[in-house]
């Protein structure tokens, strides 16, 4: 059965810090992209950043590069995403997923994935 379960999320103030989690079951994370998505409340659907499974790649939106680092641990079978930096613009659920043959370019705004998980909540403020 196929699995992605988040962690990490919270409530940090701004210029804060936290790590997120995505461990995977039901295949590894060495044969699909995977990608960190959000959601804030009125806001459309955002794709932030991806990790390719080909060469470990990654790939980030503006809205976050230089902040946020996407690594991935194949003996824990997990994508992780350090997010620096904080702002309470980046308030949101976030969640991870997964797929493979759709570049990032298009996943980034279509959401084609093939496997996501519930998300996780991420809360900046003082």
């Amino acid at each position: 059965q196929v699995q992605l379960v988040e962690s990490g999320g919270g409530l940090v103030q701004p210029g804060g810090s936290l790590r997120l989690s995505c461990a995977v079951s039901g295949f590894t994370v060495e044969n699909y992209d995977i990608g960190w998505f959000r959601q804030a409340p009125g806001k459309e659907r955002e794709g932030i950043s991806c990790i390719e499974y080909s060469d470990n790649s990654t790939y980030y939106e503006d809205s976050v590069r230089g902040r946020f680092v996407m690594s991935k641990d194949i003996a824990k079978n997990t994508v992780d995403l350090q997010m620096h930096s904080l702002k309470p613009e980046d308030t949101a659920v976030y969640y991870c997923a997964a797929w493979y043959g759709t570049s990032w370019y298009r996943m980034r705004r279509t959401f084609e994935y093939m496997y996501r998980g519930q998300g996780t909540q991420v809360t900046v403020s003082s």
